[in-house]
């Protein structure tokens, strides 16, 4: 019987998760990004979120393939000054579904390399 070999399988078992990522990068990326944020009060946030998710993703392997994120700021800007407005116009309320729908938006941006 014809069995198809899948590019991350290897003999049947699946192939490795591993996130090779260095905790100087990070540091380094977090330190860049809080100026960027700082400097531009707020304004470049979008673009600092989208360094992060590509950082991530460059250094995350899951069974064998590498991820890639194609988010842009310009890409994120639009949705943050919708979600702002929304949070000022419902008095902060809007802010609790602001994490989901950031998530959705990486999720979506996020795939194999």
């Amino acid at each position: 019987m014809y069995q198809a070999v899948h590019p991350q399988f290897n003999g049947g078992q699946p192939a490795e998760s591993r996130f090779d990522g260095t905790v100087g990068g990070e540091l380094w990326l977090d330190f860049v990004n809080a100026l960027i944020i700082i400097f531009t009060l707020g304004i470049c946030t979008p673009w600092a979120v989208c360094r992060t998710q590509s950082w991530k993703a460059k250094h995350t392997i899951i069974e064998g393939r590498r991820l890639r994120f194609d988010g842009t700021a310009m890409g994120l800007f639009g949705h943050w000054i919708k979600w702002f407005l929304l949070i000022i116009i419902t008095l902060g309320i809007y802010a609790l579904w602001v994490n989901v729908n950031m998530q959705k938006w990486i999720t979506k941006h996020t795939h194999f390399a």
